[in-house]
């Protein structure tokens, strides 16, 4: 198998820092293209499809965190790396904050800059070979920042002996996190019990919870020693609290303060000694204020809360999760379909994902049983979406952004024949000049590259 080498469009409006620094990344091994303003960069991206963009510009129409921007509205997993010449802390802090990979001070270190591209690289790209995660989080698939620090604070809770309360929207994967940080703590050789306190009925649920003896009810043909004693020294996960009736708040706040449950038909409490960790979709402050939930129980839940961000607020970790699940559904529909085109992965990333990872994997799967060729298209994405739209865009934006795809498609389709290109947009060639010039193309980019031009540093466009 051939390896793929990294691709980097490098932009700097400095042309003389800019043959240099292409020189030094050319000599690095990198698959490099050049350009020397923000909108040529812009149309550059869409076909280059570079894993890093290194930037440095300053003019008017658009700087390095105007390219960043809109760099990251239409591709939010590509790294961006910004060197300058003027930068200060505080800039770099702004920068990182905004989502900016990396922040370089001019005159750069080549082999700082190689190091930085190298690990943007290792993040960005779905199949990375990275080293696999502790044991603890291996169901949990994100190169999301936002989850990594919720996976370092699930980890040091882990260690202590606080109730966690898990929030989120459903499908975010509550029970999964609860799970990791039952394997990350002491108790990891116990049980891990999963209760959905909607799912069972209330006149069942002190006896699921708390069991019951022989003859304590009707049914009751044998003891059943229920929840809270199966997950003795270990994990007791009660999933959806916030639907449990208020009838039944009161004896679970009070098994949880002495840490006893009385089965139903006993005249004696039995010890038990589990963890409590809780999780909701509901919104609980609002459920204490109508008198749906007791406040008491809620601060002995929740001692300690992590919350799960919604998909559309990882997106980065959308790509790694549809590989997951592709390669997952292999067992069932084999091993025919290989991934998503680049123009489905766009919508993917760019969709709001109301019903979450859940969601994704339905939508995943629903692709994978009628797709016909190894890359879902794009048609079959939007198809299973309903043609949802992800966001609406500010008028002109949005035509600006039309335009300039529509132009580097026509480009494309003409392998970068200007007059062929206008006659198919029915437009005179001093007009469609005009048009490439404003959106900063260079039809002779499109153009098929003579044999024997691989390795060559890519021509600055002008």
């Amino acid at each position: 198998m051939v390896e793929t080498r990294t691709r980097v469009l490098l932009a700097d409006d400095d042309i003389d820092a800019l043959r240099r620094l292409a020189l030094r990344l050319t000599a690095a091994g990198f698959d490099l293209e050049t350009v020397d303003s923000g909108v040529a960069a812009l149309s550059r991206v869409s076909v280059f499809r570079p894993h890093v963009v290194v930037a440095d510009l300053g003019g008017e129409a658009m700087d390095s965190m105007g390219l960043f921007d809109a760099l990251h509205s239409q591709y939010p997993t590509l790294p961006v790396i910004l060197m300058t010449a003027h930068g200060t802390i505080g800039d770099a802090v702004h920068a990182t904050r905004r989502g900016v990979f990396g922040f370089l001070a001019k005159p750069v270190d080549k082999e700082e800059l190689v190091e930085l591209i190298q690990e943007a690289t290792r993040i960005g790209l779905v199949e990375s070979g990275g080293a696999d995660p502790d044991p603890w989080r291996k169901a949990i698939l994100t190169q999301s920042p936002a989850m990594e620090e919720l996976l370092s604070q699930a980890q040091r809770i882990a260690q202590s002996k606080a109730s966690v309360f898990i929030g989120g929207e459903s499908g975010t994967g509550k029970e999964l996190l609860a799970r990791a940080i039952h394997d990350a703590s002491t108790r990891r050789d116990g049980s891990f019990v999963a209760v959905n306190c909607s799912a069972i009925p209330e006149n069942l649920l002190e006896s699921e919870l708390f069991g019951h003896r022989k003859g304590a009810f009707t049914g009751a043909t044998r003891d059943h020693k229920g929840l809270f004693r199966a997950a003795d020294g270990g994990t007791l996960f009660l999933d959806e609290i916030g639907d449990m009736p208020r009838s039944f708040q009161v004896k679970l706040l009070r098994a949880l303060q002495e840490m006893k449950v009385r089965p139903v038909g006993a005249t004696e409490d039995e010890t038990v000694d589990v963890r409590i960790i809780s999780a909701t979709h509901a919104d609980l402050d609002k459920a204490m204020a109508e008198g749906n939930f007791r406040e008491d129980l809620y601060y002995r839940l929740n001692v300690v809360t992590l919350r799960l961000p919604r998909l559309a607020q990882r997106q980065e970790d959308i790509p790694l999760l549809a590989a997951h699940f592709i390669r997952e559904l292999a067992e069932t529909y084999g091993d025919r379909v290989k991934g998503f085109a680049p123009e489905a992965m766009e919508v993917l990333v760019g969709f709001d994902w109301p019903g979450n990872v859940r969601q994704l994997r339905n939508l995943v799967e629903q692709c994978v049983a009628l797709s016909t060729t190894p890359l879902i298209p794009l048609t079959l994405v939007q198809r299973a979406l309903k043609d949802e739209p992800a966001a609406f865009l500010p008028l002109q934006e949005a035509r600006d952004q039309f335009e300039r795809n529509y132009l580097i498609r026509l480009l494309q389709m003409t392998h970068g024949n200007v007059t062929q290109a206008a006659k198919l947009a029915k437009r005179n060639r001093t007009e469609f000049y005009r048009l490439l010039s404003r959106h900063g193309m260079n039809p002779a980019l499109f153009k098929t590259p003579p044999e024997g031009s691989e390795g060559e540093v890519s021509e600055v466009v002008g």
